[in-house]
């Protein structure tokens, strides 16, 4: 079998896949809800550039239909290290231009050049991260998640270092003492736990998104898919889910989702893709956003 390079990500299938063979049908019980009609489970990794692809229709998905939705996000354990060979990849030089390439699949600003001035040795430190943050605040360590791949992505910042995971937690409000005593200390547990999880739900790569509804259907989106595949998911689960309306203009936006690259702008507020980046670029020009450029893209944030 020819082994996966985790960081070689797919495209076309969407998939950031794991160095493994081993694929298993979902039996475990862990993924049924108790408060809302629909369970999603949500395996993803700090460093996963499909899982970056798919933040649009994630946004989108909880602006239409998050009223029905219960959102776990776990941690899948990407990059363990780089005790590997594969795929044509055996360092992080390797990476940089692939994470070039997949930028220009996804349109979703990527700066590949982060593994060749400040290349990542695991994804795990991130991940325990962001167990530290979750442990706080679901919603903030969600923030905390969208940061961090902010910080990796775009400002090439190696977010397995301390100062930067510190930063991240500080901008989303976390409590900082807590967050590092917990990220010291049961949060590495709870990371544990998530892979243990992963093992036996079969996830072999990244996004895999599980939904379940309380009569224990289920259904799995597996990879970066069109928004399409994820709403068809929930109407399976829930047929009378009905798409609940929100305010499209440029501030109603912002003022939900802080920082929005032009695709994701496109996708939330239905303005052409052709137009999204020109008039985001006016709303700079007028003093509203800041923009951030890099040599793959642009994101814009709330002044």
């Amino acid at each position: 079998m020819e082994q996966k390079n985790p960081l070689l990500c797919n495209p076309e299938s969407g998939i950031c896949e794991m160095p493994t063979n081993k694929t298993n049908a979902v039996t475990s019980n862990t993924v049924t809800s108790e408060t809302k009609p629909v369970k999603i489970i949500y395996y993803t990794d700090p460093i996963c550039s499909s899982c970056w692809g798919i933040e649009p229709q994630l946004r989108k998905l909880k602006l239409e239909y998050g009223t029905y939705l219960d959102i776990e996000y776990r941690m899948g354990g990407l990059l363990p290290n780089w005790s590997y060979n594969s795929g044509g990849i055996s360092k992080p030089s390797d990476v940089a231009h692939h994470w070039d390439e997949v930028s220009a699949y996804y349109d979703m600003p990527i700066d590949g050049d982060v593994w060749l001035e400040n290349p990542l040795d695991s994804s795990f430190p991130p991940s325990i991260a962001f167990k530290a943050a979750q442990m706080q605040n679901n919603e903030k360590a969600i923030l905390f998640l969208r940061e961090i791949r902010e910080m990796v992505f775009l400002k090439k910042l190696n977010i397995t270092k301390w100062e930067n995971l510190e930063l991240a937690a500080k901008k989303v409000g976390l409590n900082v003492a807590t967050f590092k005593n917990d990220y010291e200390g049961n949060a590495k547990t709870l990371f544990e736990e998530d892979l243990k999880l992963a093992r036996e739900l079969g996830v072999r790569g990244f996004p895999t998104v599980f939904f379940a509804n309380k009569t224990g259907s289920k259904e799995t989106v597996y990879g970066s898919k069109p928004y399409s595949s994820y709403e068809n998911a929930i109407l399976k689960m829930l047929p009378e889910a009905t798409k609940q309306t929100y305010e499209k203009s440029w501030s109603a936006i912002f003022n939900k989702y802080k920082s929005l690259t032009a695709k994701e702008f496109s996708e939330l507020t239905e303005i052409p893709r052709k137009d999204s980046e020109a008039f985001l670029n006016d709303l700079t020009a007028k003093g509203k956003l800041e923009k951030l450029t890099t040599k793959n893209g642009s994101i814009w944030t709330l002044k």
